[in-house]
């Protein structure tokens, strides 16, 4: 089996808010309202089409101010609540996190959520319940399956401003084990190439390295990172009935045309009857750094 094939530490969590009121659907005047543009791209066929929506950052929402936190809402979370942002698909929470020198996230909990954070700039320092202790830089990944509940921290330590994004996907089952684990990578793993970061566990293959290779989660969700030269292209093959969630996390990036700044997001709903190729062009001056986060279309 392959869940024989990996071995993991029994683990840890994140917070910030209650995510207690139900989901509800959105208008077009109240997706309007949030910032989104829709683009409607030449349909494969009368019955399907690919459609693109840009999240300009100026529409983030931005947490209620504090000496040391910074953060950017792309979905209800904490104070903010809005009914037409409830989340994308599986993903339920992306936020991107400043934290102040010398301060943090102090212990707390977490339950039935695969939790990522992806350090931007800066150091994090993450303890937890187990005894783990560490701390990751750019590039890096902090991960866990919160499970049936598990509880850690999250500080900046150092004298330098820590920027990092995090994300909760929800799993595919709840109950499970809790799980912690972590990677760090180099930048010539995502240089002007799609870096695989997260994969569902069920089709990792055995052969990963638990300490290098992709990160296994309960969810059938990949994840993918860039790091681009100027005027670098690349492309990503879109599966039929696949939807992605694209953030640009430094410079700029055009996606079929539709250009994005630093921390814009994106919403890419693929076709329901066959694949979409996407091109990614990196900004011809500033390049680009980016995150996309793949899924079955909701």
């Amino acid at each position: 089996m392959l869940r024989q094939c990996i071995r993991f530490s029994p683990s840890v969590t994140h917070l910030t808010g209650s995510l207690l009121r139900p989901p509800a659907a959105a208008s077009s005047d109240q997706l309007t309202s949030l910032g989104f543009r829709s683009v409607s791209l030449p349909a494969a066929s009368a019955s399907s089409s690919m459609s693109l929506k840009l999240i300009p950052a100026k529409n983030l929402k931005i947490s209620t101010p504090t000496w040391w936190l910074e953060s950017r809402f792309h979905f209800s979370f904490a104070e903010y609540y809005n009914p037409a942002n409830q989340e994308f698909g599986v993903l339920r929470v992306l936020n991107d996190d400043l934290v102040k020198p010398h301060s943090g996230f102090g212990t707390h909990p977490h339950r039935d959520m695969e939790i990522f954070t992806y350090v931007v700039d800066g150091k994090l320092t993450h303890k937890d319940s187990m005894g783990t202790a560490e701390t990751l830089g750019r590039g890096s990944v902090q991960y866990m399956s919160a499970g049936r509940g598990v509880t850690h921290s999250e500080m900046n330590n150092d004298n330098e401003l820590l920027r990092f994004l995090q994300l909760w996907i929800k799993p595919n089952a709840k109950g499970l084990t809790p799980n912690y684990g972590s990677r760090v990578w180099k930048k010539e793993d995502r240089h002007n190439q799609l870096q695989h970061l997260v994969t569902d566990i069920n089709k990792l293959e055995c052969s990963e390295d638990q300490h290098t290779g992709v990160i296994p989660i309960h969810q059938d969700v990949n994840m993918y990172v860039s790091e681009c030269d100027p005027g670098f292209s690349q492309t990503f093959t879109l599966q039929k009935k696949r939807q992605v969630y694209l953030v640009c996390i430094e410079g700029g990036l055009s996606v079929n045309g539709t250009n994005m700044s630093i921390r814009d997001a994106m919403e890419i709903r693929g076709l329901k009857d066959s694949e979409y190729q996407v091109e990614l062009k990196a900004d011809d001056t500033s390049g680009a750094f980016f995150l996309m986060i793949e899924m079955s279309l909701a």
